[in-house]
């Protein structure tokens, strides 16, 4: 396995330090706070080890309460709202320095038999035509921060199918953006495990939509300021994130300083497997 997909895969790997108490460890970030994907990932890790195995996470409705120190470890405090016949229901703070950082609710469910639609995924390049993001990012990006974004991303492999926000500034675009994404090696038959790094690269470049709207770079060349707010997603059917997932995302709006992100992650059959919702901060710096 890849180095970097094994360190990944120890940071979600939570020490459990009581009954419904988990700790986990944090890393930097390109910006100077624990990535938002991560602690959403761990806290959902840490609902998921108090659910029987055969209840799987359906949804997860998260907030981003403080930026967190990536040089303290976290501890996750799971409460035991529900346990239903069919459905099982978990809340989880994290807590940093004694204060929460971030707050989430997650819903698991028994697998059952039911009604079946989804959209059609929509037409898309062919990932393995499309360039790496060590290929990609040198081209838009000063090295240093190039170098940064791949080290941070080094555990999975994404792939935008058009230019980045930060290639196209000054240039407004429609406010959609599609990337390829799976880890960069196989993973256990686990489907909580899926689930979680899906959770994780969820955060990555959900408000791209957003600055494309605007022509503006982003975080990664510092003409926006910007911070998740909340978090939203429903997994609808199997996947596996070591396989290649459709990340469809768009913006439908931006006002008073903040802007909104929704998405669909399909298979590379085209079966829809997640939809996500983001909002964040998208300030212009003055």
């Amino acid at each position: 396995m890849p180095e970097a997909l094994d360190a990944l895969l120890d940071l979600l790997d939570l020490e459990q330090i009581e009954q419904n108490f988990f700790r986990g460890q944090s890393r930097s970030a390109v910006v100077p706070r624990v990535f938002g994907g991560q602690v959403a990932a761990q806290a959902l890790v840490a609902a998921g080890r108090t659910v029987p195995e055969d209840r799987l996470a359906h949804s997860l409705h998260a907030y981003f309460l403080r930026a967190g120190d990536p040089g303290a470890p976290i501890v996750y405090t799971v409460d035991r709202i529900r346990d239903g016949r069919s459905f099982t229901t978990r809340r989880v703070v994290a807590v940093q320095h004694g204060q929460p950082i971030f707050h989430l609710s997650a819903s698991f469910q028994a697998y059952e038999e039911g009604l079946e639609h989804q959209y059609d995924m929509p037409a898309a390049p062919d990932p393995e035509s499309l360039p790496t993001a060590a290929e990609m990012l040198p081209r838009h990006l000063p090295a240093d921060i190039a170098r940064r974004l791949v080290d941070a991303r080094a555990a999975v492999d994404l792939r935008y199918a058009d230019v980045p926000p930060w290639g196209s500034v000054g240039e407004p675009r429609e406010p959609r953006s599609q990337v390829w994404f799976r880890t960069n090696g196989k993973l256990a038959d686990d489907p909580l495990l899926h689930v979680c790094l899906a959770t994780y690269v969820s955060d990555m470049t959900l408000l791209d939509s957003v600055l494309l709207a605007h022509g503006r770079g982003g975080w990664a060349v510092g003409d926006v300021v910007g911070a998740s707010l909340d978090h939203a997603m429903w997994f609808h059917r199997p996947f596996r994130a070591d396989e290649w997932l459709l990340y469809d995302q768009e913006s439908p709006s931006a006002s008073g300083g903040r802007g909104l992100g929704q998405a669909r992650i399909y298979t590379q059959d085209g079966k829809l497997a997640i939809s996500v919702i983001q909002e964040g901060v998208v300030r212009v710096p003055r």
